[in-house]
């Protein structure tokens, strides 16, 4: 519970420096981050509610029981028959919100859930939670950082299951199955599978499926799980024999590419400059057409969350921020090469959380 209260005095902190009167978050990642829990989700109004001298819960009284496990925050309950207006009038009033003004609203709630809050208030002013509760997740605390690196040790041990697992005629399923397997071994939930062979590697989120690894095929391996609430992302290269024609040297303009982004985020510099960084060395090398996506995005209780990195984002960067730097080159077609890794940002640059080498596995045949 000291963590709850920390992160709720923060909050308040963040409140009163923003001027905010009210934050208002359903259950989901924001409430997740906040308390450690949140409850089950569903069509009944369900509302951490949050002032600069107070939190409560509207509660649906059918989850009130299982919930009081696990905090001590005051409920207003409501029950179906008569409905969540009541208990929300009072709710605000025991924080003194009542009359609040400037209010913030968890961008991922129910939009119901939304509208009768600010039906229930005077003269609403919304925004949602990027300078409030969005910005104190961004910065990682240690105990997030040792969950987080704990995970890219489990998938840096599936991919290398995968690279003694893949010889000629797996099924790209196949491949996929041996890390789901890892995984499961250490209690992690797979969150996504990416094996894209030969021309399929050059689709960014390609679908899994049937096609046979042959030599000469590139693979492309972005794999996630989560474990104790916390995700892991990684991407690496596979070769199947002999490269296909211009590997090489793509696989080099990537490379230098993630580089270049690694030396660009240092605390202070705005997201795009990051992105800005690799997309030069892609364009550069005459490949820009071909690097689709952004450079990377946050990680945290969510799989993808701010900071993004891409080229039209002015944060500013800060310690303690975790984040993928992700570049690609996908040439339809022929084969896809993306090197992936997850970092936290340190006041001297980033710290890589992977120990896995970004360098091609090469599976003899």
């Amino acid at each position: 519970m000291a963590d709850v209260a920390k992160r709720l005095e923060r909050l308040k902190e963040k409140m009163r420096e923003t001027g905010t009167d009210l934050v208002a978050l359903g259950p989901g990642a924001h409430m997740q981050w906040l308390l450690g829990f949140h409850p089950h989700p569903d069509e009944r109004p369900c509302l951490l509610l949050v002032s600069r001298v107070g939190e409560t819960f509207l509660m649906p009284i059918l989850n009130a029981d299982g919930t009081r496990e696990d905090t001590d925050i005051s409920f207003h309950c409501w029950s179906d028959d008569e409905g969540p207006e009541t208990a929300l009038a009072a709710a605000l009033s025991a924080i003194s919100a009542e009359d609040a003004s400037s209010v913030v609203l968890d961008e991922t709630m129910r939009a119901d859930f939304a509208l009768l809050l600010l039906g229930a208030l005077p003269r609403p002013r919304h925004a949602f939670t990027a300078e409030t509760v969005g910005a104190l997740r961004m910065r990682k605390d240690e105990g997030e950082y040792g969950l987080i690196k704990m995970n890219a040790g489990i998938a840096d041990e599936a991919m290398r299951k995968a690279f003694a697992a893949i010889k000629p005629g797996m099924a790209e399923k196949d491949v996929a199955d041996v890390i789901r397997a890892h995984f499961a071994s250490e209690g992690a939930a797979t969150q996504f599978t990416i094996v894209g062979s030969g021309g399929n590697g050059a689709f960014p989120h390609h679908q899994t499926g049937d096609r046979k690894l042959q030599d000469g095929d590139a693979v492309v391996i972005d794999i996630g799980a989560r474990k104790q609430g916390f995700p892991s992302d990684i991407t690496r290269m596979v070769v199947v024999g002999h490269p296909p024609e211009g590997y090489d040297q793509v696989h080099a303009v990537v490379e230098d590419a993630v580089r270049a982004a690694m030396a660009a985020a240092r605390p202070g510099v705005q997201a795009k400059e990051v992105d800005a960084a690799a997309r030069k060395v892609i364009s550069d090398a005459g490949y820009g057409e071909y690097f689709v996506h952004r450079t990377g995005h946050g990680l945290g209780i969510d799989g993808h969350e701010p900071p993004y990195i891409t080229a039209a984002s002015e944060t500013v960067l800060e310690e303690g921020m975790v984040f993928s730097i992700e570049p690609g080159i996908y040439l339809p077609g022929r084969f896809g090469i993306r090197l992936e890794e997850i970092v936290i940002l340190r006041a001297d640059g980033p710290e890589i959380l992977s120990s896995l080498p970004r360098d091609v596995h090469v599976v003899e045949v």
